[in-house]
C-alpha cells in the first residue's frame, strides 16, 4: 500500500459498499473530509481504480483556486468527454433568472442521467471546497436526486480548523440520509515508522525514523516528500538524524511540501503557523529556560491563553481563533507539547521548513510585534530582548532599555555571550552620546575578555572619545587602561589616565585619587613605571596623604611589604585602620584587593579570603578593572599557601590562558607548582613549555612563573637550569623594588641549587639574606623557610640548631598543633622572629607547606649527627603531613629520607584508626561529642582551620563522610586497640616524644 493509503481500509470499503448500492439503482454522496496533506487526493484515485474495476463509469473533476471564476467549470470537467456536452454546456450563459429546472443547469443534469442509463456511474470531485460557486449548487442539486439513479458521487473536501472561519461546505444544506461522510486521521507512528523502513530500503538509525516520523506529522504529504528526499541519499551518506534545516535537504520536495500545505490554509492562517515558528526557539534553548524559572527566558511561545493572544498580536489575527487552531493543530500532529505544555513544531526541520518562505522583513516585523505585545504583558526583559534581537532598529527608547535590561540580568548571571549580544544590539537603538559611553566601556570590557582583545580595545577607545560624566569616564579610561597594561602597554595606560586626569577630572578629587591608584596598580606591568608612579606616591603622600586617600595608601602599604621596609604586624595595623575609614565606591575595590594581598602574605589567610569575597563582590563582571584580575590572583595566591592543590587545579581559571595575553599569568603559576607537588610532572612540563619565554612582557606575573618554572626544573633533576630561572626572577623583583621573599622566595630556592651543585659558600650568602629579609616582614612561614634552608646551607650541629628553630617557629604558624607530638609547647622564636618595631608577628593560619619541609630538613640533619630515633619521627611526621596535604613529592621525599636513615618500611598504617594522630583524635572526639568547630577551636586554642584540617583529616583516615559517623567510628577504633595497651592518646605521645623512641 502506498505512503497515501495506509491506514485508509474502512474508506475503501466503505465507497465499494456504497458502489455496490449505487449499481442497484440507490445513488449517494460519500464524502472524504480531512486536513491538507491527509492523502484525500490519492484515496480519491484509489476509489476510482475500485470502481473502475467494478464496472463503473468513472466521471473525474479536479478543482483549482485559479477555475472559481468560470462558471460550472467543474461540471464540465465532469462532462466533457461524453456525447452531448456541447449543447448541454450552451456557449453563452443563461441570462440572469433562469429558474434551475431550466437552462445550463438542467441540460447538464439530463447529460448525467443519460450517461448513467447506459452504465453505473462513479462522479468523482476531488477538492470541492475549490469549485466555483455554480458547480457547487449543480453538485448539491444533483445529490437531492441520485437516490434513485446508479450515481455514487465521491467527493473530497479540505476540514481543516483555521483562523479566519472556512464557508460552509457541500453537504451543509443537504439531509443527513443523502451522505456518507468520513474523515481522513493522520498517519500513525507506527504506520509512519514503517513506511519510512520500507521507503529508505536499508537499515537506518532508530534516530532517523523517529525523526522522520515527527517531521512527517502524520501527514502522508510531508512524508512522502522528506523521503522523495532522502531516497536519494547513498547508503554510506545516510545521515544518523535528521537535520533541522531544510538546506541540508535535497532536491527539496519536503520544503515545497510544506509551502504547498501553507499556500492551501487562508493567509491568515498561514501568518500565525509563520508567526509560531518565529516565536518558537529550538528545543534546548526552551528546556534550559524552563528549567531555569519554568518559562521562558529567550522569547519562545509560552502556554495557556495569554500565549494564544501574543501569538495572536504577532500575526494580527482574531485572539478568540488562535486557541483553536492551536488544538486543531496540536490534534493533527503538526505541533506538540513542548516543555511547560508550550504547542511547538513537531520537529525543527517542519519549523525551518515554515520560516523558509518568509521574507526576511516580513520575519523582523513579527518579532518588531511580538517584543512590543510582551512588553505590554509585562514579560521578562531578556523575552522581550530576544524579540528585538531578531527584528531591525525599532528605533524607539523602550527597546533600548529593555535590551541595556537584559544585558544586566545576562552579567549578574554569569553568562557574557548572551550580554555581549544584546549590548551590540543595544547600539543599533537611538541612545544620547553619555549613554553609549556607557555601554561602549561594558560591551568592550566584555569583548576584551571574553572574545579578544582586539575586539575590546577599539570599543573602550571609542568610549573614551564620546562625552559623559565624569565617574563614567573614569570607568572607561580604567578598563581602557587595564586592557593596554595587560598587552605590555603600560605606558601607554598610564597616559590614557593622566589625560584624563588632566583634562577633565577638575574639581573631582575623588576621581582624582582613583585615577592615580589605577595608575599605580597598572604600574606594575612595568618597572621602570612603577618605581616612577610610586616615588610620586610616597612623595605625595608624605606631603598630603589626603592627596592619595585610602587606597592610593594602601598600595603604599603593599609597596612597603614587598620592598622589605615594613613588618607583617605593622602592615596589617596599617590596612585594618585603612579598611575602618570611609571609601569611595569606585576606590573601594581598589583598597580591599590590596588589603586583601597584604593580608595573604601576613599568612592571615582566613582575613584574605573574606576581604576577596567582598572585593569581589562589589565588582561588576562586565567592567575591566585591575583589580577584579588581582582579587582572583589573591584567592589562588592563598589556595597555594594552604597547599590545596586540589582545589587550586580544579579553579577553571587556574589551567586556562588569560584573554588577550600569549605569556603565563600568575595562575598558571601557582598550576605548575602544584602539579610539581602532586607528581604530575609531565603535565608540568607539558604547561611550561606551552608558553614562550624569549620576549614576553615584563611583568610581575612572569616572574611568578619564573620561579614556578624553576622549582619544576629543580624537582626533574635540572638544578642548573632552575638556579637560571630563580635568579632572572631574582633580578626582575630587584629591578621593581619587590626584594621580601614575601612573593617569590628566589633566595632560598638559588641556594638549594646552589647546594645541589656543590657550592655552599653561594648557597650560604643568599640563605643568610633571606634570613635578614625575612625578619623585617617576621611571619613563620618567611622565616620558618629562611631558617631552614640557612641550616641546611650551615650544616653540623648550628645548621641542625637552626633548623630545630625553623620547625618550632613552623608549629607556632599552626596553631601550636602538630600531627605527631600535639603537646609539645613550643619554645619561644629565635632572636630572629622579633618584628622589626617590636610586635608580635601574626599567626595562627596553617603553613603545612613550609612545615613539611622543615620536618624533612630536621630529619636529615638528626640523621647526620646519629640521632635516628628523632629523625625517623620528624620524617614520619612530614610524610604522613605530606600524605594528607596531597603533596606527593614532599611525601617521596620523606620517605626516602627515612630509607636513607636505615628505618623499615612504615608498620603504622596511614589510614584506619591506628593512623589517627592524637591532635586528630583529641578533636574528633570532642565532634563526636556535638560541639562545633568554634568550640573545639576555642577549647585547644587552636585557630578553625587547623580544626578543620585534622577533622579533614581524620574523616578520611576513618572512611567516613559525616561527623554522625565519628562516634561509631571512634568507638570501633577502641575496641579494636585490645587490653594490650592504650590507644594513641595524649600522654602516649607525650611520653613517646620525651623517651626519644621509635614510633
Amino acid at each position: 500500500m502506498s505512503v497515501a493509503l495506509r491506514e485508509r481500509r474502512e474508506e475503501l470499503e466503505l465507497v465499494a459498499a456504497e458502489a455496490e448500492r449505487a449499481r442497484a439503482g440507490a445513488g449517494r454522496l460519500v464524502l472524504l473530509r480531512g486536513a491538507t496533506g491527509t492523502g484525500r487526493t490519492a484515496l480519491l484515485e484509489a476509489v476510482a481504480e475500485q470502481a473502475e474495476a467494478a464496472g463503473m463509469r468513472v466521471l473525474r473533476a479536479r478543482c483549482s483556486p485559479d477555475h472559481t471564476s468560470v462558471p460550472f467549470g467543474a461540471v464540465f470537467q465532469l462532462l466533457a468527454h461524453g456525447p452531448g456536452f456541447d449543447s448541454a454546456a450552451g456557449e453563452e450563459p443563461d441570462p440572469p433568472g433562469t429558474p434551475p429546472h431550466r437552462g445550463r443547469p438542467a441540460r447538464l443534469w439530463r447529460l448525467l442521467r443519460s450517461y448513467a442509463d447506459d452504465v453505473p456511474l462513479l462522479v468523482a470531485v476531488d477538492d470541492v471546497h475549490l469549485a466555483d460557486e455554480s458547480s457547487r449548487r449543480w453538485l448539491v442539486e444533483a445529490v437531492r436526486r441520485i437516490d434513485r439513479l446508479p450515481v455514487l458521487m465521491v467527493v473530497t473536501e479540505r476540514s481543516q480548523y483555521d483562523i479566519d472561519p472556512p464557508a460552509d461546505g457541500l453537504v451543509h444544506a443537504l439531509s443527513p440520509a443523502l451522505v456518507r461522510t468520513r474523515t481522513l486521521a493522520p498517519l500513525s507512528a507506527d504506520s509512519a515508522a514503517e513506511l519510512v523502513l520500507s521507503a529508505l530500503g536499508r537499515p537506518v538509525p532508530a534516530e532517523l525514523v523517529d525523526d522522520c516520523v515527527r517531521a512527517g506529522a502524520g501527514s502522508p504529504l510531508l512524508l512522502r516528500a522528506l523521503l522523495d528526499d532522502l531516497g536519494g541519499t547513498a547508503a554510506e551518506d545516510a545521515p544518523a538524524a535528521l537535520p533541522d534545516n531544510c538546506a541540508a535537504l535535497y532536491p527539496g520536495s519536503y520544503a515545497a511540501a510544506v509551502s504547498w500545505w501553507l499556500d492551501s490554509a487562508g493567509p491568515t492562517t498561514t501568518e500565525v503557523a509563520r508567526a509560531l515558528a518565529a516565536l518558537d526557539d529550538d528545543e534546548k534553548a526552551d528546556e534550559k529556560a524552563v528549567e531555569k524559572d519554568g518559562d521562558s527566558a529567550s522569547g519562545g511561545v509560552g502556554h495557556g491563553d495569554a500565549d494564544a493572544e501574543l501569538l495572536a498580536r504577532t500575526a494580527g489575527a482574531d485572539p478568540a481563533r488562535v486557541p483553536g487552531w492551536l488544538t486543531a493543530m496540536t490534534g493533527l500532529g503538526l505541533l506538540r507539547p513542548g516543555p511547560g505544555g508550550r504547542p511547538r513544531y513537531a520537529h525543527p526541520l517542519l519549523r525551518d521548513a515554515v520560516l523558509s518562505s518568509w521574507s526576511g522583513a516580513l520575519r523582523q516585523a513579527a518579532h518588531h510585534r511580538a517584543a512590543e505585545a510582551m512588553l505590554r504583558r509585562g514579560d521578562r526583559a531578556e523575552a522581550v530582548a530576544g524579540q528585538l534581537l531578531r527584528s531591525a532598529p525599532v528605533g524607539e527608547a523602550w527597546a533600548t532599555g529593555v535590551l541595556l535590561d537584559a544585558a544586566d540580568l545576562a552579567v549578574r548571571d554569569d553568562r557574557s555571550d548572551d550580554a555581549l549580544v544584546f549590548l551590540r544590539r543595544a547600539l543599533d537603538e537611538p541612545m544620547p552620546d553619555a549613554r553609549r559611553s556607557v555601554v561602549l566601556t561594558e560591551l568592550g570590557s566584555l569583548e576584551y575578555a571574553t572574545v579578544r582583545s582586539t575586539a575590546g580595545i577599539p570599543r573602550l577607545a571609542e568610549a573614551m572619545r564620546l562625552p559623559g560624566l565624569p565617574r563614567d569616564r573614569v570607568r572607561a579610561a580604567v578598563a581602557l587602561g587595564t586592557a593596554l597594561a595587560r598587552q605590555g602597554e603600560a605606558r601607554v595606560a598610564i597616559d590614557v589616565l593622566r589625560g584624563l586626569e588632566n583634562e577633565h577630572l577638575t574639581g573631582h578629587p575623588d576621581l582624582v585619587r582613583t585615577v592615580q591608584t589605577a595608575s599605580a596598580l597598572l604600574s606594575d606591568h612595568d618597572p621602570g613605571t612603577r618605581r616612577e608612579v610610586y616615588r610620586w606616591l610616597r612623595e605625595t603622600a608624605e606631603r598630603s596623604p589626603q592627596l592619595v586617600g585610602t587606597a592610593g595608601q594602601a598600595l603604599l602599604v603593599r609597596y612597603e611589604s614587598t620592598a622589605g621596609l615594613t613588618s607583617a604586624a605593622s602592615a596589617m595595623r596599617r590596612i585594618r585602620a585603612l579598611l575602618a575609614q570611609p571609601a569611595d565606591p569606585l576606590a573601594e575595590g581598589f583598597l580591599l584587593g590590596t588589603a586583601a594581598a597584604v593580608a595573604q602574605w601576613a599568612d592571615q589567610l582566613d582575613e584574605a579570603e573574606r576581604l576577596v569575597r567582598r572585593g569581589l563582590a562589589g565588582q561588576r563582571t562586565s567592567l575591566l578593572h585591575p583589580m577584579h584580575l588581582a582579587l582572583l590572583n589573591v584567592r589562588v595566591d592563598i589556595a597555594a599557601a594552604r597547599g590545596a592543590y586540589a582545589e587550586l587545579l580544579d579553579d577553571p581559571v587556574v589551567l586556562s590562558p588569560v584573554v588577550g595575553r600569549l605569556d603565563p599569568a600568575n595562575a598558571q603559576a601557582h598550576a605548575l607548582i602544584a602539579l610539581v607537588e602532586t607528581g604530575r610532572t609531565e603535565e608540568a612540563t607539558a604547561l611550561a613549555d606551552g608558553f614562550d619565554l624569549q620576549n614576553p612582557y615584563d611583568s610581575w606575573e612572569l616572574n611568578r612563573f619564573l620561579y614556578a618554572r624553576g622549582v619544576l626544573r629543580a624537582a626533574t633533576g635540572d638544578p642548573a637550569g632552575a638556579l637560571g630561572d630563580f635568579l632572572e626572577c631574582g633580578r626582575h623583583q630587584s629591578a621593581r623594588d619587590v626584594v621580601s621573599p614575601v612573593v617569590t622566595p628566589w633566595r632560598t630556592a638559588s641556594a638549594e641549587c646552589h647546594l645541589a651543585l656543590g657550592r655552599p659558600r653561594q648557597a650560604l650568602a643568599l640563605a643568610e639574606e633571606e634570613l635578614r629579609l625575612a625578619t623585617v616582614w617576621n611571619t613563620p612561614r618567611v622565616l620558618g623557610r629562611a631558617l631552614r634552608i640557612l641550616g641546611t646551607a650551615t650544616g653540623g650541629r648550628r645548621g641542625l640548631d637552626l633548623t630545630d628553630r625553623a620547625v618550632r617557629v613552623l608549629r607556632e604558624g599552626a596553631g601550636g598543633v602538630s600531627a605527631g607530638t600535639p603537646d609539645v609547647t613550643p619554645e619561644a622564636a629565635p632572636e630572629a622572629t622579633a618584628d622589626g618595631d617590636g610586635s608580635a608577628a601574626p599567626g595562627g593560619e596553617p603553613v603545612e607547606t613550609e612545615l613539611i619541609p622543615a620536618l624533612i630538613a630536621q630529619g636529615r640533619g638528626l640523621t647526620a649527627v646519629g640521632d635516628r630515633a628523632r629523625a625517623r619521627e620528624a620524617l614520619r611526621e612530614a610524610a604522613e603531613r605530606a600524605e594528607r596535604l596531597g603533596a606527593v613529592r614532599m611525601r617521596a621525599a620523606a620517605e626516602a629520607a627515612l630509607r636513607e636513615g636505615g628505618a623499615r618500611r612504615a608498620a603504622t598504617a596511614r589510614t584506619g584508626s591506628g593512623s589517627l594522630t592524637a591532635s586528630e583524635r583529641r578533636i574528633a572526639e570532642l565532634a563526636a561529642q556535638s560541639r562545633t568547630n568554634t568550640e573545639i577551636a576555642e577549647l585547644l586554642h587552636l585557630a578553625r582551620r587547623t580544626v578543620e584540617t585534622h577533622l579533614t583529616s581524620a574523616y578520611r583516615k576513618l572512611g567516613i563522610r559525616r561527623r554522625a559517623e565519628l562516634g561509631a567510628a571512634l568507638t570501633d577504633a577502641g575496641s579494636r586497640s585490645g587490653p594490650t595497651g592504650p590507644g594513641p592518646g595524649p600522654d602516649r605521645d607525650r611520653d613517646r616524644h620525651r623517651r626519644g623512641t621509635q614510633a
